[in-house]
């Protein structure tokens, strides 16, 4: 597999290489466009990494210019975390974004991700109907299987029943009681807590913070969802 990379910040490049070549993907590395371009024409890429903020070509140029003639998912590196920079992005044809200081291992998740997707449930592959693959967590409704960033999650059918639901309706918030009568197929009543005390334990597999967690987020009398 052949990674591109691009970033003005050496540091950074020399990090991500260091860890894609661990994972044994052959890494063509830049610091700066000119010589990526170069890079694009000649190299058959299964994947780029791409700076946003660089002196001479943006990375969103750069995205524009892979998508004339290319499918390859595209990645997308920034130190700003505005929305109008992650719309711009996935807008111009780039398949993920990452905002800097990021985890190593979840960049690595996510170039994995995206290969996965790109090479096997693409098309009508009927897999993907039981394969939700985003942000470094991977969870198999046929198999019962869940992994985040490539570590299995030992979930009860009950913790996999609800976050499978919370995954598939990425974006939207799910009351308690939606949850509840879903997952366990009975009447809601008030004041049930169990919803609440099995968010709690999905949480405490997920290694997620108490207060700013990065999955299962809590809107206040609302409910819970999941980001997109």
């Amino acid at each position: 597999m052949n990674i591109l990379v691009v970033d003005d910040e050496k540091e950074i490049a020399d990090l991500v290489e260091l860890y894609l070549k661990n994972e044994n993907y052959s890494v063509h590395k830049f610091y700066d466009a000119g010589d990526a371009l170069k890079c694009i024409e000649s190299v058959p890429l299964d994947l780029a990494i791409l700076d946003v903020m660089m002196p001479d070509i943006d990375g969103f140029t750069i995205c524009k210019i892979i998508r004339e003639k290319h499918t390859f998912p595209v990645i997308m590196l920034t130190a700003k975390v505005e929305d109008m920079d992650k719309i711009t992005g996935l807008t111009i044809g780039a398949d993920d974004y990452i905002t800097k200081p990021f985890n190593p291992l979840e960049l690595i998740a996510r170039v994995k991700a995206q290969i996965r997707r790109y090479t096997k449930y693409s098309g009508n592959d009927k897999q993907s109907d039981n394969i939700i693959d985003f942000s470094g967590l991977v969870i198999n409704r046929k198999t019962h299987e869940c992994t985040l960033f490539e570590k299995p999650l030992n979930l009860t059918p009950i913790e996999f029943s609800i976050l499978w639901l919370l995954c598939e309706n990425r974006g939207r918030v799910i009351s308690s009681e939606e949850i509840f009568e879903k997952v366990w197929g009975e009447k809601y009543l008030d004041n049930n807590n169990t919803v609440m005390v099995h968010i709690r334990r999905l949480r405490e597999k997920m290694n997620e913070p108490f207060k700013n967690p990065k999955f299962i987020k809590t809107v206040w009398g609302v409910g819970y969802k999941i980001e997109k």
